[in-house]
């Protein structure tokens, strides 16, 4: 059996740019897509916390350090600069696989920096 797992989430980031006429994608600082293991051109789920929107676009690099996450092209209706996002990457495990599977958590601050990696979520009491 296979199964379809989260590999990798940005958690809370902060939108800098909306780009309506700019080719579609979102474009993320090098440094979160290199923590998360994020590709450029890699397929993305985007979550906007501030709306409820729910999409799908492809990654693009950002100067590295700048702290830029700008949704382009249509997307860019869907959120706006100050909008809170989580941006997720899946991947497709077996059984095998499974057994060592970790995904990659990556936390930031309000500027976008890197401030925690995990590889699980922590239990939250009721």
């Amino acid at each position: 059996m296979q199964r379809t797992m989260l590999k990798a989430k940005l958690h809370r980031v902060h939108v800098t740019h909306s780009e309506l006429h700019y080719e579609g994608s979102c474009a993320i600082d090098d440094d979160l897509l290199e923590a998360a293991d994020i590709h450029e051109y890699q397929q993305i789920d985007i979550y906007n916390v501030n709306n409820g929107e729910r999409f799908t676009t492809y990654a693009i690099r950002a100067q590295r350090g700048s702290g830029i996450i700008s949704v382009n092209g249509a997307a860019a209706r869907r959120a706006s600069p100050g909008d809170i996002l989580i941006i997720a990457t899946y991947a497709i495990y077996d059984e095998i696989e499974l057994k060592n599977f970790h995904p990659q958590l990556v936390y930031v601050n309000e500027q976008n920096q890197m401030v925690a990696r995990r590889d699980e979520i922590p239990v939250q009491a009721a």
